[in-house]
């Protein structure tokens, strides 16, 4: 299957507000923090046409399965993906296109998260921003497997994030969590 960027659409921030606030209404008191992250978050960025969304609770066993009910009633489908103090989401169109993904992290973690500090370097760097987007054209081009495309990336998202990370006093860490 192909690997659809798409141009930036300036309805994207709006979309990525109001899933933010759904959520924040529909599970009152769980999420402290709930953020429009990812290339959907970046002005003027080409993107996969997918929201991507972090909130933080205070622990990750706050989702509980009353709370993660709700959530499903909204649309958001839990998904294992491997990664560690992490719990993952999606959501699909009417007609089966993923149109959201929801990470959910732990507020002790939140400052350092990897997706958010690249999100704010693409804002502040809006060269690295097209450089970024460039690349995504490319490797979408040249690949139809996401995992593939993904890890294409991640020499430019390294680098990007490790000089936020440098400029914030924090640790290097790898951005691939595998």
């Amino acid at each position: 299957m192909a690997i659809d960027i798409a141009e930036y659409d300036a309805s994207w921030p709006e979309q990525g507000a109001q899933a933010s606030a759904e959520l924040i209404d529909a599970v009152p008191g769980l999420f402290l923090n709930v953020e429009h992250v990812g290339s959907t978050s970046v002005p003027g960025l080409a993107a996969k046409p997918v929201i991507d969304l972090m909130a933080s609770v205070t622990r990750l066993d706050d989702v509980t399965a009353d709370r993660e009910a709700v959530l499903e009633r909204l649309g958001y489908r839990p998904q294992e993906t491997g990664m560690t103090e992490r719990l993952f989401y999606y959501r699909n169109t009417d007609v089966g296109w993923r149109s959201h993904h929801l990470h959910v992290v732990t507020a002790d973690t939140w400052g350092t998260r990897n997706e958010r500090l690249f999100r704010d370097h693409l804002r502040m760097h809006p060269e690295v921003a097209a450089e970024y987007g460039e690349l995504k054209r490319r490797v979408a081009a040249e690949e139809e497997n996401g995992l593939a495309y993904t890890k294409r990336k991640t020499e430019l998202i390294q680098r990007a994030v490790d000089h936020e990370r440098a400029a914030r006093g924090l640790p290097l860490v790898p951005v691939w969590e595998e």
